[in-house]
């Protein structure tokens, strides 16, 4: 084996390495040796097939084979014999290669980087310390008691937030060709941030912005601000490709309003369907037209024709979908639809968004049929971003009456008597408060340790640890629930921003791991036996099962070990740091 130098660039090294056609052919002959020992063909006893006819048959995939073993072999021992501490798997590119002839390897890595270790004695903490209050006690008293209280019946009126509807309820999913969905996604403040699948173009002069997202009646919309000095053209809002033949008559619905400013005179709305449109009145509860696509999976859009001149006016835009035909098809019901006698919460949490909204202003006796859109993250993938609807039929009103607060509502629960229930509170929101302390002296350790930390970090490590963050960050885009500190930034500053969090991430997770290396900091056997059953426990009525996978694959513990072994560094870090305690109250710590 000949191996060259190519790169020695900071933490990158590049390298050539050849193999002799002898040393490949020598292997690739014992390995076909060995498959004559035992290969049957037809015409030839068990293990006497000849030599020529076994190479013949299995050859090229030998050969293949031992390639494959013989670079990766070869490349561990450039590893080994340089002492190279690869950050991640070497990047391995064949040159040069033909039967008979020498083979050829690039191989491209980046090794770790030499991590001093900081001077830990002048790194000075602040513990932040909270106290449970009696009126922290007293109200989470009030909520045990509200969530254990009775529903009692209530004459029959109009339900208002708050109030239980005892119902029948059974949902469909209407039919719907297009293929990107409702329309979910949108971001407040992302002038680029259509839903998801959909488009957004506009005349020349003219900027946008995402100004607000939310539901009304039980459906999602996004309002449009658009602003300049336009030049004459049309706004476009696309809405994807439609699942037609060319030919097939279509019902293309949108909803569209004007809710703030005005379109200017000479405005004109259409909808879109390839080369067919038709006039629509902005402003209808929904926008309608039935049109005949002429191409096999025609693009539909809402469109908006403008004179040229001044342009200031916000578009508040809903869902879309499509049908074939102009009478809608029966909407077909779902697994998990349908309920009877369900206790529902007027206006409530933990349904699909907007459906108990929709509600308020039921009257026992009376059923009334609303739509909702599914969250595009919603658990199950056939019902996630769609739309459905249901009809809800009310049977009974009921009020909610929390119990007193007495040793009643304490034995209810579980305890002795109020004292030790108040007990049991008071301990749980210490240990609430505890865990939030950690988290901030932590945070205030990492931060003090990366302006410590200068060292280069691999460049393939960052973009791994950023790809998988932004992968996150895309998800939290498309489920509509960005951060509020990141609404209104493009695409652009967001990913400048996440990469250096990534960054920092991994050059102060190979300062951690050196310090506990330096400093003997080990994870015991014990500490992750019980790390493998808290994970078991996240599982319930899985749990041996759980415990029978870590069994049986070792090193998918490892991903337990890390975040303890990281735990046990800061311990490690905090006791060796100067750290003050200053008492605060809840509030204070919370905001901390």
């Amino acid at each position: 084996m000949q191996v060259t130098e190519l790169a020695n660039d900071g933490l990158k090294r590049a390298y050539s390495v050849t193999l002799s056609a002898g040393d490949i052919a020598s292997t690739r002959d014992r390995r076909l040796a060995e498959i004559a020992k035992t290969a049957t063909m037809p015409g030839f006893r068990p293990g006497k097939v000849p030599l020529s006819v076994v190479k013949q048959r299995y050859g090229a995939a030998v050969l293949g084979e031992v390639l494959e073993q013989s670079v990766t072999e070869a490349s561990r021992q450039v590893v080994t014999d340089r002492g190279l501490k690869p950050a991640l798997q070497p990047k391995i590119e064949v040159v040069n290669f033909a039967e008979g002839a020498d083979l050829e390897f690039r191989m491209d890595l980046e090794v770790l980087p030499e991590v001093p270790m900081p001077e830990f004695s002048g790194i000075a903490l602040e513990r932040l310390k909270a106290e449970p209050t009696e009126e922290a006690v007293e109200k989470a008293l009030a909520s045990i008691a509200e969530r254990n209280g009775t529903l009692e019946d209530a004459e029959p009126r109009a339900a208002a937030a708050g109030d239980v509807l005892v119902c029948d309820f059974s949902g469909r999913l209407p039919a719907d060709l297009l293929a990107n969905g409702p329309g979910l996604g949108a971001v407040p403040g992302r002038p680029g941030s259509a839903p998801q699948g959909w488009s957004i173009a506009l005349p020349e002069g003219v900027e946008q912005e995402i100004a607000a997202i939310g539901t009304e009646s039980g459906l999602p919309y996004f309002d449009l601000a658009l602003k300049g000095e336009a030049q004459a053209g049309a706004v476009r809002i696309g809405f994807g490709g439609i699942a037609a033949k060319a030919g097939q008559a279509v019902t293309l619905e949108g909803r569209a309003t004007v809710v703030a400013g005005a379109l200017p005179g000479g405005a004109e709305a259409a909808l879109v369907l390839g080369g067919a449109r038709q006039g629509v009145s902005l402003g209808a509860a929904a926008l309608r037209a039935c049109l005949v696509a002429d191409a096999d999976d025609p693009a539909a859009a809402l469109e908006i024709a403008l004179p040229a001149g001044a342009l200031d006016v916000a578009l508040r835009i809903g869902p879309a979908r499509a049908f074939a035909g102009t009478e809608e098809p029966e909407a077909r019901a779902f697994a998990g639809g349908a309920a009877s006698d369900m206790p529902i919460e007027v206006g409530g949490q933990g349904f699909i968004p907007g459906f108990t909204e929709q509600m308020i202003g039921l009257t026992p006796g009376e059923s009334r049929d609303i739509d909702v859109v599914f969250p595009a993250d919603y658990g199950s993938a056939e019902l996630a971003g769609k739309r459905a609807r249901f009809t809800i039929a009310a049977k009974a009103l009921k009020t909610r009456k929390p119990r007193a607060v007495d040793d009643e509502l304490a034995k209810a629960v579980g305890m002795e008597d109020l004292a030790k229930l108040k007990e049991a509170i008071r301990s749980s929101l210490q240990r609430e408060y505890d865990s939030l302390s950690r988290m901030r002296l932590k945070r205030a350790l990492l931060d003090a340790l990366a302006e410590k930390a200068s060292f280069p970090v691999p460049e393939g490590m960052v973009e791994a640890e950023f790809a998988q963050i932004w992968q996150r960050v895309e998800a939290d885009l498309k489920a509509g629930r960005l951060d509020a500190d990141d609404q209104g930034k493009d695409e652009a500053t967001l990913k400048a921003e996440y990469r250096a969090i990534a960054e920092r991430r991994i050059r102060l997770g190979l300062l951690l791991s050196e310090i506990g290396r330096a400093n003997n900091v080990q994870v015991g056997q014990e500490e992750m036996a019980r790390a493998v059953r808290q994970e078991a426990m996240r599982y319930p009525g899985q749990e041996q099962q759980v415990l029978e996978f870590f069994r049986k694959n070792p090193q998918a513990a490892e991903s337990l070990r890390a975040p303890l072994f990281e735990e046990k560094v800061v311990d490690f870090m905090i006791e060796l740091a100067k750290v003050t305690e200053r008492q605060v109250s809840p509030e204070e710590l919370t905001a901390a």
